[in-house]
């Protein structure tokens, strides 16, 4: 009986020593296991990640914009004395006939901070909404911060007798200065 009863005595000693104290049984194979595929999953994940990256560096960022030279209409489409709207939000441009017949292209973008005016048919200018500033219909600045007049854009006709717009030939306003007098070359006659 005294064999058995050591037996079992050094048994628990053999056991302490194994765990030791306060240390904890080593992982199960299943814990050990899902570890282990968390690891390589976000190991796989991150490396995917980065490959995507270095890949889109490779590829251009395109930015698809309107077209520089547009056709707007014929001219007889346009009545005298009118403000076109029609061109503004795809082209940002403005189409405006003088009451004495004759064409210009406008920018439809204030000189002060880059906002869109409107026209105001009933006041016959156009109007800043974000800070005040008004044009009169051949875009002459008279009220509000605006610093010069609005831009203008070329204006022609087309072969096939069209109105035809080149935004790539901007004229400038100049402080002070009405633009029909500074660009005569920016108006048309029909």
């Amino acid at each position: 009986m005294q064999d058995q009863f050591e037996n079992e005595l050094v048994h628990e000693q053999n056991h302490d020593t194994r765990s030791g104290s306060g240390a904890s049984e080593e992982p199960s194979p299943e814990r050990r296991k899902f570890l282990s595929r968390i690891g390589w999953g976000s190991l796989a994940a991150f490396a995917g990640i980065n490959s995507y990256a270095f890949l889109r560096f490779f590829f251009p960022r395109v930015l698809f914009e309107p077209p520089s030279k547009f056709k707007v209409g014929f001219p007889s489409d346009y009545p005298p004395g009118i403000v076109n709207s029609q061109y503004k939000r795809e082209f940002g441009t403005w189409i405006i006939r003088l009451p004495d017949g004759r064409f210009f292209a406008m920018e439809s973008k204030c000189t002060h901070l880059g906002c869109t005016p409107n026209w105001m048919e009933s006041q016959k200018k156009f109007k800043c909404p974000c800070h005040g500033s008004g044009y009169y219909i051949t875009g002459l600045n008279f009220e509000g911060p605006a610093p010069r007049p609005m831009d203008r854009f070329k204006i022609s006709i087309a072969d096939d007798g069209q109105l035809q717009v080149d935004k790539t030939i901007k004229y400038p306003g100049i402080p002070g200065r009405e633009s029909n007098e500074v660009y005569p070359q920016s108006l048309l006659k029909v």
